[in-house]
């Protein structure tokens, strides 16, 4: 007869959100706001119902935070994500790809299920 101790109330695991940015998404997104001439504010990163797989990267500047946000500062860049955005964000890597034919942000995400070919929508 073997005995198993179960702690019915422990602490259910926890964790902090997180999201990263590469140094290259970094110095794109410092460009962007230098050609638009933002000053204050940050990135706002989120995510809305819509596209072609569901839901859409909302991706845009923002002179600042709100008070429930989730706030990150890469190398002096300010990212700003909402609450309800921030289930589908954490753990993603913001990255900045260059090729031949394209160049642009590229979101890594954890929580894609699927993706679009364009790489602005997906689903969870």
């Amino acid at each position: 007869m073997s005995n198993t101790i179960v702690q019915l109330d422990a602490p259910p695991e926890t964790h902090t959100p997180t999201i990263h940015v590469t140094p290259k998404a970094v110095q794109k997104i410092r460009e962007a706001f230098a050609k638009q001439g933002v000053t204050n504010g940050g990135l706002r990163l989120g995510v809305l119902g819509g596209g072609c797989s569901g839901l859409s990267y909302q991706f845009r500047f923002d002179t600042k935070a709100r008070p429930t946000d989730h706030l990150f500062d890469f190398d002096g860049v300010k990212i700003y994500i909402d609450p309800k955005s921030m289930v589908y964000l954490s753990g993603m890597t913001l990255d900045y790809k260059e090729s031949l034919m394209e160049s642009g942000f590229a979101f890594d995400n954890p929580h894609a299920a699927k993706s679009c070919g364009c790489g602005t929508s997906f689903s969870a």
